[in-house]
C-alpha cells in the first residue's frame, strides 16, 4: 500500500551519499537531485543513506539540509528522513509547543491510529530524545479538559485484540448517550471508556449508539462546531472508527483551507507515504472525484509540490 517508487537498481549508501553532498554543495542548492535521491528510498534505505554520509563526510546530514533547504519544502525532507518513530516522536513535541492549544490531532492520530505496541515504541524514541515521557509534558502543556483526554490517552496500553463484549458494548454506549444528552463531555466515565477500551470494542460500542439512539456519535458531539474539546472527542472516535476516512477528511480541509494547511498536508503524506497511502488516495478520489496528486498539485508550488508528488508515486 506504499506509494513510494523505489528506484531499480538502487544505487549503493555511498553513491546516494555523494549525489546528495554534490546537491548541496557550492553555489545554490540542486533540489531536484535531493528529491530523485531521497524521496525514492525507503526508510531503511534513507537511515543507511545517512550513516554513510555522516561518516564519509564527518558532517551531520540533517543539520546540512537544514541550512540549504527553507520553507515547506525543508520542513517535509526534514520528516521525512528521519527515522518512522523519531518522526513521531518530533511531531508530538512539537503539537506540544503549538502556542496557548495544543495541536491536539496529531497527539490523538498518533495514539488512536497506532497499536498500542507501536505507540509505546513512539514514546520510548520520545523518552529518548528529550529526556523526559511523553506523559510529562502532556501534564506540562496542557490544562483542564485537554489535559484530562490527552494524557489518558498517552497513559493507556489497550488490548488490542479482535474479541468484544456485547453487553459491554450496550451498557457503555448507554452511559456514553446520557452523558451527552447531560452535555457532560469532560466526564470521567466519558474519557474513561474512549481511552481504555480496545478499538475493537469501541467501534462495537458506537454501532450500539446509533443503532440504538439513530444517531452517530459524531453527529451527537456536534452541537458547538466551536467547541474545540467536542472536536477532539470526535477526532479520537474517527480515528478509531475509521482511519481512512478521517485521513481523508484531514487532507481535505488542508487543500481547501485558506492559503492551504501545509503543515497538515505534509503531516499525512509524509507519515502515510510508506504504510496506507494507496488506500487514502483511492478514498480521496471516491470522496472528491479528482486525484489527490490533481488536488495537490492545484495548491502547491515548487520544490515542495515536487516533493510531495514524489511521495505520492509520481
Amino acid at each position: 500500500m506504499t506509494t513510494v517508487m523505489v528506484r531499480d537498481p538502487v544505487p549503493t549508501p555511498l553513491e546516494d551519499a555523494e549525489a546528495i553532498r554534490k546537491s548541496v554543495q557550492g553555489w545554490g542548492t540542486d533540489e531536484k537531485g535531493l528529491i530523485e535521491v531521497l524521496a525514492h528510498r525507503n526508510a531503511e534505505q534513507r537511515q543507511v543513506i545517512r550513516l554513510a554520509y555522516e561518516e564519509h563526510y564527518q558532517e551531520h546530514l540533517i543539520k546540512r539540509l537544514e541550512s540549504e533547504l527553507y520553507g515547506d519544502f525543508e520542513k517535509a525532507t526534514y520528516r521525512w528522513i528521519l527515522e518512522p518513530v523519531e518522526r513521531d516522536a518530533t511531531l508530538a513535541n512539537a503539537a506540544l509547543k503549538n502556542n496557548a492549544l495544543p495541536d491536539y490531532p496529531v497527539l490523538i492520530e498518533t495514539a488512536c491510529v497506532k497499536s498500542p505496541d507501536e505507540f509505546l515504541v513512539v514514546k520510548r524514541a520520545y523518552q529518548w530524545r528529550y529526556k523526559r515521557s511523553l506523559e510529562e509534558d502532556i501534564a506540562s502543556h496542557t490544562t483542564g479538559d485537554f489535559h484530562k483526554l490527552l494524557f489518558a490517552l498517552a497513559s493507556a496500553y489497550k488490548y488490542d485484540g479482535l474479541e468484544i463484549n456485547a453487553p459491554l458494548a450496550k451498557s457503555e454506549s448507554d452511559i456514553l448517550w446520557k452523558l451527552i444528552e447531560k452535555k457532560s463531555y469532560n466526564d470521567e466515565e466519558l474519557i474513561r471508556i474512549l481511552t481504555t477500551r480496545s478499538n475493537a470494542q469501541l467501534n462495537a460500542t458506537f454501532n450500539m449508539f446509533k443503532d440504538e439512539h439513530h444517531i452517530s456519535i459524531t453527529k451527537s458531539l456536534l452541537e458547538d462546531p466551536a467547541n474545540e474539546f467536542l472536536a477532539a472527542l470526535r477526532t479520537v472516535i474517527r480515528c478509531i472508527s475509521n482511519p481512512t476516512k478521517y485521513f481523508v477528511k484531514v487532507l481535505r480541509k488542508a487543500i481547501h483551507h485558506p492559503g492551504t494547511d501545509e503543515d497538515s498536508l505534509t503531516r499525512v503524506i509524509v507519515t502515510h507515504a510508506e504504510k496506507d497511502l494507496k488506500v487514502i488516495k483511492e478514498k480521496y478520489y471516491e470522496r472528491e472525484n479528482v486525484t489527490l496528486e490533481d488536488a495537490i498539485a492545484k495548491e502547491t508550488s515548487g520544490h515542495y509540490k515536487a516533493f510531495l508528488l514524489a511521495l505520492l508515486g509520481n
